[in-house]
């Protein structure tokens, strides 16, 4: 017998009991954004030292894409683990790409909330351009086709009853040069999002054409979603996860943080810290403080993604949703 327990503590120390050594492997989590500062993920790593579990369950990757519709190839291959996808590029995963196991398990962001941001949309001053109606013609910038503010857009023309080719051209560019090529005549109409929509110049030489509410009312613009399958396996690191995205939202949405978040915001976007007084305010866009996305604006968002032509088939959006992730880290913060 004690041959036996000094067998099993040697098998024990020399790590042969491989579900000891599998289960203290961290996770590993890539998680996605877009534009810097207004996508968690360009900002949750400036503040790890809130992260608790970060190295131990689970360690943390920030990926930089152009736009949503192109991680859905990165999900799709497994290369990324945690997506920040628009409501359009959600409904394109589901049928197009037949990611039919995704799940939408936090907020991001929601546009056009009553008293907050909504994407502003902007043409020159001296572009004769005054309603919408006169894009007829013109070229107009997107970051891609299917993403949130290209289906925004798409919407609020085929209000005013234009039509992609037949009425108006489409040309794709990173959200970061709208503006340059918004002046330097390469398009007519831009969309733009926080933070290039505070982008001096674009406040003297252009004007706002239009605000996202005004084609969409509420969006859900951004959620964070994740695979069952991704869920199921690493449920414990998730939920650990999430809790420390919960912690780091907080603190950067705490307004006695505010100078310091400036300070993060510079240094991310190497604009000026006093630029960002706007940031986590009522000038920002809506941000749930326990990331719980709203459904409601979800299912029509996907919709009006449908009534475009993106998608064929009505998508149920409650079937792809788990936000007991986030539900879970939220009760161990009480």
């Amino acid at each position: 017998m004690r041959f036996l327990k000094l067998a099993l503590a040697g098998a024990c120390a020399l790590g042969l009991f491989g579900g000891v050594a599998n289960s203290a492997e961290p996770v590993k989590i890539r998680m996605s954004w877009v534009a810097p500062v207004s996508n968690w993920a360009s900002i949750v790593l400036e503040k790890k030292d809130l992260a608790k579990h970060l190295g131990k369950s689970y360690t943390l990757e920030s990926v930089r894409y152009q736009g949503t519709p192109q991680m859905i190839t990165a999900i799709a291959n497994k290369e990324l683990e945690v997506s920040n996808l628009a409501y359009s590029s959600l409904a394109i995963a589901i049928e197009n790409a037949g990611l039919d196991d995704i799940r939408v398990i936090a907020d991001e962001f929601q546009d056009g909330v009553a008293g907050r941001y909504s994407t502003q949309f902007y043409v020159r001053k001296d572009s004769g351009i005054n309603s919408i109606k006169d894009i007829k013609g013109k070229i107009v910038g997107t970051n891609g086709g299917g993403s949130a503010v290209d289906v925004a857009l798409r919407a609020a023309l085929k209000k005013a009853g234009l039509e992609e080719k037949r009425d108006y051209t489409m040309l794709e560019g990173p959200l970061p040069a709208m503006p340059a090529m918004l002046f330097e005549k390469k398009v007519d109409l831009i969309p733009a999002v926080l933070p290039f929509s505070l982008n001096p110049k674009l406040k003297e030489e252009g004007k706002v054409l239009m605000e996202q509410r005004e084609a969409l009312g509420v969006t859900q613009m951004i959620v964070w979603t994740a695979r069952k399958s991704f869920i199921d396996k690493n449920r414990a690191a998730m939920v650990d996860f999430m809790e420390d995205m919960l912690r780091i939202v907080h603190w950067y949405t705490d307004p006695k943080n505010k100078a310091e978040v400036q300070q993060i915001a510079s240094k991310v976007t190497k604009v000026p810290a006093e630029r960002f007084g706007w940031l986590f305010t009522n000038q920002d866009t809506y941000r749930d403080p326990n990331l719980m996305p709203n459904l409601e604006a979800l299912q029509r968002n996907v919709d009006t993604t449908r009534d475009l032509g993106f998608v064929k088939k009505p998508i149920d959006v409650k079937k792809y949703v788990d936000l007991s992730l986030a539900q879970d880290a939220a009760k161990r913060l009480k």
